[in-house]
């Protein structure tokens, strides 16, 4: 087995003929070469193989047919990958010893095999050489094909054959700089599979984190991170579509990794996670107000305007707020269009995949005995600081509802470290009561945030709209205000009920 570490981007059209010719920073390039590679990708109807982590592929190359094994593993950065030349452009399961296929029934699987769609590119390869590494970039220039369906594929890969994985990542900043590159996690593989269930233009949901007791502190820490770096990436064009949703999932996948390092700041080391989490939190500033106008306008000012109440009042709140979404839209995708989200992506996974990035006398912890104190311990402080909740200010408890999110993500995280049945009920039962928490003072906190607003845009107001907007506004914070004001005592309920872990 090889060990496939790479980097992979999308970038400019422009760009991406001009950079085999040019010279890369700290890099020596060598002489490119060309090859036109088809891939056919291969799997069950079910996608079987997909859902274990599995790809399995035959290449044309030239005249030879190379079968490929990869397989993600959570614990490593990069992909196992087994390689075998076959002599035919289906595969051959009896060259699959030693892979991972071995964990299926050969015969059976054989029998339901089929492919599930293709890649066809023109590839240039250049070596860049550094000091101390060997590092491979391509160039492919081609499409996926799925049946009827097909999307274009413009790429370059960066694969460190030998040396450092610093390396990779200095020459990744170089090429970022020069070229707008774009950091992308998801493979050929997993577009392919979108492609072909009909879901190329989908927005990225948080995943599911596999952990298990062998893993380390170091171990887990790095697979949690790769899978929300996956979740708030994987968003960028649904953001710079205008796509609320998609808006919503990168503002999720943003707190998940925030939360994750506030659940190990004890064990973190050095001043880079504090800089990572600065520019974390200015790309989630940067899509907050989207978000907040977004659910504002549908599930408050959209039912008021219904009303004949409000006439007038209505359509003035509405196009008020509806114009200040579209421009909260309009500043989320500025975000992800900046050089400085471009920085992000490949600062922050270099950041996890540091050595440095856990202290070494915490690295080898138990993940297990370490899920169970970080529970213990959160959820003791929440039930202890939640006894005054009904007498907090609006901002202590925006801070409390903070924590209890932070619990329920690391309820999320270290899901499959429970596995008895038990175990299972416990923690089902801690979610149930925290979500019921999370809903209660988020609503409340939702209604201090959007009497702000409100009191701004009826200040802001032209003297000729004034009148109306403040009727229509104080109709709609009115029925705001009746409906969260139960909610104090639910959180006030369900912090008392929270079990002990």
């Amino acid at each position: 087995m090889a060990v496939e570490t790479e980097l992979k981007f999308r970038i400019p059209a422009r760009s991406l003929k001009a950079l085999p010719k040019s010279q890369i920073a700290g890099g020596k390039v060598g002489e490119r070469t060309e090859s036109d590679l088809v891939s056919t990708y291969f799997d069950t109807g079910k996608h079987k193989l997909k859902r274990h982590g599995l790809s399995l592929r035959v290449r044309q190359d030239g005249e030879k047919q190379i079968q490929t094994v990869k397989w993600a593993n959570a614990a490593q950065f990069g992909r196992g990958e087994w390689e075998t030349e076959i002599a035919d452009d289906v595969p051959d399961l009896g060259k699959a010893d030693g892979t991972p296929l071995e964990l299926f029934a050969p015969k059976k699987l054989r029998r339901t095999l089929k492919p599930i769609f293709k890649t066809s590119v023109h590839r240039i390869t250049v070596p860049v050489r550094t000091k101390r590494s060997e590092i491979e970039l391509a160039i492919d220039l081609g499409s996926i094909i799925a049946g009827r369906r097909s999307s274009p594929v413009k790429e370059l890969e960066l694969e460190l054959k030998s040396g450092h994985l610093i390396d990779l990542f200095r020459v990744a900043k170089a090429i970022e700089r020069k070229s707008g590159a774009e950091l992308d996690l998801q493979s050929k593989a997993e577009r392919g599979y979108d492609l072909a269930g009909g879901n190329d233009q989908h927005v990225v949901f948080a995943e599911a984190i596999e952990l298990n007791s062998d893993m380390t502190v170091d171990e887990a820490f790095r697979a949690i991170a790769r899978s929300a770096v996956r979740h708030f990436s994987g968003n960028a064009d649904a953001v710079r579509n205008s796509d609320p949703e998609g808006i919503h999932q990168m503002r999720v996948g943003l707190r998940r990794l925030r939360a994750e390092i506030s659940l190990f700041s004890k064990l973190l080391s050095g001043a880079s996670a504090q800089k990572i989490k600065a520019q974390l939190k200015w790309l989630t500033g940067e899509l907050a107000p989207a978000r907040e106008l977004d659910v504002f306008v549908n599930e408050n000012i959209e039912p008021a305007t219904r009303d004949a109440l409000l006439r007038r009042g209505g359509q003035v709140i509405k196009q008020e707020f509806s114009e200040r979404r579209d421009q909260a839209f309009a500043r989320a995708g500025q975000a992800v269009n900046s050089e400085r989200f471009r920085k992000l992506l490949i600062d922050t996974l270099q950041w996890i995949e540091s050595r440095q990035t856990i202290a070494t006398d915490q690295a080898s912890m138990p993940i297990s005995k370490f899920a169970a104190q970080v529970l213990h311990r959160r959820i003791r402080n929440v039930r202890k600081d939640g006894r005054d909740l009904d007498e907090m200010s609006p901002l202590a408890r925006h801070r409390l509802r903070i924590r209890v999110k932070k619990i329920r993500y690391a309820a999320e995280f270290f899901e499959t470290l429970f596995p008895s049945k038990r175990e299972k009920k416990q923690l089902a039962r801690l979610s149930g009561h925290l979500k019921k928490i999370q809903d209660a003072l988020g609503a409340l906190n939702d209604f201090v945030a959007h009497r702000e607003m409100v009191v701004n845009a009826v200040l802001k107001a032209s003297r000729q709209h004034r009148r109306a907007l403040a009727f229509a506004s104080g109709v709609v914070l009115g029925r705001e205000d009746q409906a969260v004001r139960p909610l104090m005592k639910v959180a006030v309920k369900e912090v008392r009920a929270l079990p002990t872990f």
